[in-house]
């Protein structure tokens, strides 16, 4: 058994690369049965940039109101308790709302060592739905 007590490690940010606006990303892990996790606060207006997930990504929303988008989709409002899937290789997006930071839990299946890749940023124009 091994125990990785809350706050340890401290928060990181969110690398400028891969996000917009302020994003902390916490408890960060990759266990040994292929799982990766992170609970990740987005300040209002903060998200992700475009990815995709080799074997999908599941949310869980802990905190606040935030947006997801599907490529082709609309985007969607999340909330308090909504589970989001993301399907293998789905292009998307997610982050906090305009005027609410958000926090959720991140979990993906790692395929070959890597459970994400990174694409474009989403510009504001997307982020809005314009």
């Amino acid at each position: 058994m091994d125990i990785t007590r809350a706050g340890s490690p401290p928060p990181r940010q969110g690398p400028d690369e891969y996000f917009t606006g302020q994003v902390s990303i916490a408890a960060p892990f990759a266990g040994a049965g292929g799982l990766s996790a992170a609970t990740v606060t987005f300040q209002p207006g903060a998200r992700t940039a475009w990815h995709t997930h080799p074997l999908g990504q599941t949310l869980l929303v802990l905190s606040g109101t935030g947006r997801a988008q599907r490529e082709g989709g609309p985007v969607e409002e999340i909330r308090v308790g909504d589970i989001v899937w993301f399907e293998p290789g789905e292009r998307h997006w997610h982050g906090a709302a305009p005027n609410s930071a958000m926090t959720h839990l991140a979990v993906a299946e790692m395929k070959d060592g890597k459970a994400v890749d990174w694409l474009e940023k989403v510009s504001d124009a997307e982020y809005l739905g314009r």
